[in-house]
C-alpha cells in the first residue's frame, strides 16, 4: 500500500507528474497533427536538443513528416555524423538544403577576416540572415509546402519571446507575411523541461554537448549551430573551438586569419 503523501507538495508533484506529462505530450501531438493536416510542409531539424524533442513529438503522429536540416557548410563534424545516424535509427525522411553560397565562402569572399589592407574593391555586403535561414527556408517551403515545424522556445531571449507573443497570441503558431506558418510545439518549455523529456524518454543526443561539457562550457551556452558566423565571438566560442576541435581550428584559421586575433 503506497504511503499518504499527506501535503508534502514534491511528493504530490512527483506522483501527478507522468499522468500530467502524459496528456500534456497527447495534447502537442494533437496540435502537431492538426498543423500538418492544415499545412503541407517540414520538421527543421538542426541536431541540436529542442529540435530533437520536437522531432520526437511529432514522428509520435506523423512518421513520415519531411524533415529539413539546414547545412551552413559549418556545422560541427559530429553534428553530420549523428545526423544522418539518427536518420538511419529512426527511418527519417531526410532532406538536406545546403546554405548557396556555403558560410565559410561568405566570410571569405567578405574580406573582413583577411590580414592587412586590402587593394580590391569592398565586397558587397552580404545577408546572413539570408544565407543562413531566409533562402534555405523559401526553399524547403517550395518542396514541401506551407508549414513548418521547430524547435524555437520563448525564454530563449527577448525577441524569440515577443514572437510568440505578439498580438497576444500564446498558441506557438506564427504566422508569416509571406504566407508560410510555423508551429513551435515546445514554445514555453523551459531549458529544464527539455532536458527532462530527453532524459525520461532516452533520447540519443548530439555528442557535442557532452563534448562542450567536458570543455567547462555553461549548460546555458552549449548550442549546436554553425561553427562561427561573426556574432557572439567574444563569448569563448572561438576559445572552445581551438581546445576542442583543433585541427578544424587551424583550418578556419587558414582560410580566416583574423579569428586567431579574437582569441
Amino acid at each position: 500500500m503506497n504511503p499518504d503523501p499527506g501535503l508534502d507538495l514534491h511528493t504530490l508533484r512527483a506522483l501527478a507528474a507522468p499522468t500530467t506529462r502524459a496528456h500534456a505530450v497527447d495534447q502537442i501531438g494533437d496540435r502537431i497533427a492538426g498543423h500538418l493536416d492544415r499545412h503541407d510542409g517540414y520538421l527543421a531539424f538542426s541536431g541540436g536538443k529542442d529540435s530533437l524533442v520536437v522531432l520526437d513529438l511529432a514522428r509520435r503522429v506523423c512518421p513520415q513528416v519531411p524533415v529539413v536540416f539546414f547545412d551552413s557548410g559549418l556545422e560541427y563534424p559530429e553534428t553530420y555524423d549523428y545526423i544522418g545516424e539518427l536518420a538511419h535509427t529512426w527511418n527519417l525522411d531526410l532532406h538536406v538544403v545546403a546554405a548557396d553560397p556555403p558560410l565559410l565562402d561568405v566570410l571569405i569572399a567578405s574580406g573582413q577576416w583577411a590580414h592587412g589592407p586590402t587593394h580590391d574593391a569592398p565586397a558587397p555586403a552580404v545577408d546572413l540572415h539570408e544565407v543562413l535561414i531566409g533562402g534555405p527556408s523559401r526553399r524547403a517551403h517550395e518542396m514541401f509546402g506551407a508549414g513548418e515545424l521547430w524547435g524555437v522556445r520563448a525564454d530563449e531571449s527577448r525577441g524569440r519571446r515577443a514572437l510568440y507573443t505578439r498580438g497576444g497570441r500564446r498558441n506557438g503558431i506564427i504566422e508569416r507575411a509571406d504566407g508560410t506558418v510555423a508551429y513551435g510545439p515546445i514554445w514555453n518549455w523551459s531549458h529544464h523541461d527539455v532536458w527532462a523529456h530527453i532524459t525520461r524518454d532516452q533520447l540519443p543526443i548530439n555528442p557535442v554537448y557532452p563534448k562542450l561539457a567536458a570543455l567547462g562550457v555553461p549548460e546555458h551556452q552549449q548550442r549546436i549551430s554553425h561553427l562561427i558566423d561573426g556574432n557572439h565571438l567574444h563569448r569563448g566560442r572561438l576559445t572552445w573551438l581551438r581546445s576542442g576541435w583543433p585541427t578544424l581550428f587551424d583550418r578556419l584559421t587558414d582560410a580566416l586569419p583574423r579569428l586567431r586575433q579574437l582569441i
